[in-house]
């Protein structure tokens, strides 16, 4: 458990934010071992049907994400403040609205699963396999959502080492059953998907008994979860906003994947592998927008408004360095990522892919600012600047496929989001600055309700 609200504010950032880094960098380890060994046992058509449902995932299971992050800021304003009662309240209500949320998905997405795919415009030929795998995924949400409810709670009480322990465990139970399930057992695609469920469910599990067996402060009693109409409105401002935030983003992500899906097959090979070294390299982004979340929410809680502006220069200062980095990897391994990812040694294969990221790591600045701008704004409880510059960048999406992909191909797919970047962290920059809670000698305490 760390307390954010006291010492050095880039040192305590960056101690919080590297065990969320390893944990992160753990899942899509072992999401890029799935990829890796349907690919190489299965062959590549298997792997473009996962790969073809992948946006209908990270639509989904990427609203869970972000919803219990949004949960979490209240549960992190509350321990800022010390109002322990406020916060076992919250913790209650992040515990039923995200199973009633999981519920009600799961019933919908398998429901009109297929009529989703065909939206999506998957190839008759990559449906069956598709359906196999994605089911199994959507299925098994409730235990995504359990898990990542407690480790939202843990985070937002400064607890972001534990996860991390129960993820490794996830990742390598993951493994494991992935080579059982696909290869000797011939599960097929399922048995990816079923690897996945079943190590979740195992962490979600363990992390929730630890939670009640290690913090006596979070024991919950049926009064806790007796409905509180003003906090369970201001969880699902906060839940909604950052789940909307991400829905955003990745619908505008499934719309251009409509668009791949008309492509040829090492096309859709190629986006997939690219997507998936993307997803990596843009990991401190995320991380440090989770970091910078929970510091604004116990910060604000706390009062403490300088801690707030610091913490924030010392984050984007962080963020840039990676992105150096960044473009230096991206113009001298790409193709050996390419390979090692997909497991293919076609030329369109490792040239399209290569192609992909050696143009949007460009523009990687302007995505650390969006990661980390729009996570500060969620902290200080501005919950619709973040969520109109994700608007955009889905209008902005849509509008590449309509326009631009006809004409250019798979090079108008490239293009399309350095463009939407630029356009998405204006309005970011622009309220960030005029925040009210950013005027001088505003007092947080007694301005709590601002925004």
């Amino acid at each position: 458990m760390k307390d954010l609200t006291k010492g050095n504010p880039g040192k305590l950032i960056l101690q919080f934010a590297i065990p969320i880094f390893i944990g992160n960098l753990v899942q899509l380890f072992y999401s890029l071992v799935d990829i890796r060994i349907v690919g190489e046992i299965l062959g590549e058509q298997a792997l473009a049907a996962v790969g073809a449902t992948s946006t209908l995932n990270n639509l989904i299971i990427g609203f869970l994400i972000g919803l219990t992050n949004g949960f979490a800021i209240i549960v992190a304003r509350d321990f800022g403040a010390g109002d322990f009662e406020a916060l076992r309240k919250s913790v209650a209500g992040t515990l039923s609205l995200g199973m009633i949320t999981a519920i009600i998905l799961t019933i919908v997405s398998v429901g009109l699963l297929e009529p989703i795919l065909r939206l999506l415009n998957m190839k008759d030929e990559l449906m069956l396999q598709g359906i196999l795998y994605i089911r199994v995924i959507l299925l098994g949400m409730m235990a995504a959502m359990l898990y990542n409810v407690c480790a939202s709670v843990l985070r937002a009480i400064g607890d972001a080492i534990t996860p991390l322990y129960f993820l490794v465990l996830s990742a390598l139970m993951n493994i494991g059953l992935d080579y059982l399930l696909v290869g000797p057992m011939n599960q097929g695609v399922a048995g990816a998907a079923y690897a996945t469920v079943i190590s979740q469910s195992i962490a979600a599990i363990l992390c929730f008994i630890y939670i009640v067996k290690r913090y006596p402060m979070l024991h919950l009693r049926w009064s806790d979860f007796r409905p509180q109409k003003s906090r369970i409105v201001l969880l699902l401002k906060s839940g909604l906003s950052m789940g909307m935030m991400q829905s955003l983003v990745s619908l505008g992500t499934v719309a251009l994947q409509s668009a791949i899906n008309t492509f040829s097959t090492n096309i859709i090979v190629a986006h997939t592998g690219a997507r998936k070294i993307t997803e990596m390299l843009m990991l401190p982004f995320s991380v440090l927008g989770m970091t910078i979340a929970t510091y604004c929410g116990q910060n604000r809680g706390a009062g403490e408004i300088q801690r707030i502006k610091i913490g924030i220069k010392q984050v984007i200062l962080a963020a840039w360095g990676w992105c150096v980095v960044v473009i230096i990897i991206s113009y001298t391994l790409s193709p050996l990522l390419i390979q090692m990812v997909t497991a293919s040694k076609e030329v369109e294969v490792i040239e399209t892919a290569t192609l992909y990221l050696r143009v949007d790591t460009l523009l990687y600045f302007v995505t650390a600012m969006i990661a980390v701008f729009r996570n500060a704004l969620q902290g200080l409880g501005d919950h619709t600047t973040p969520i109109f510059s994700s608007f955009i960048e889905l209008i902005g999406k849509v509008l590449v496929v309509i326009l631009l992909v006809p004409s250019l191909g798979y090079m108008g797919i490239i293009v399309a989001e350095p463009i939407v970047w630029v356009l998405m962290v204006i309005p970011l920059i622009i309220q960030l600055v005029r925040h009210p809670l950013f005027k001088e000698n505003v007092n947080l305490k007694e301005n709590s309700k601002i925004m």
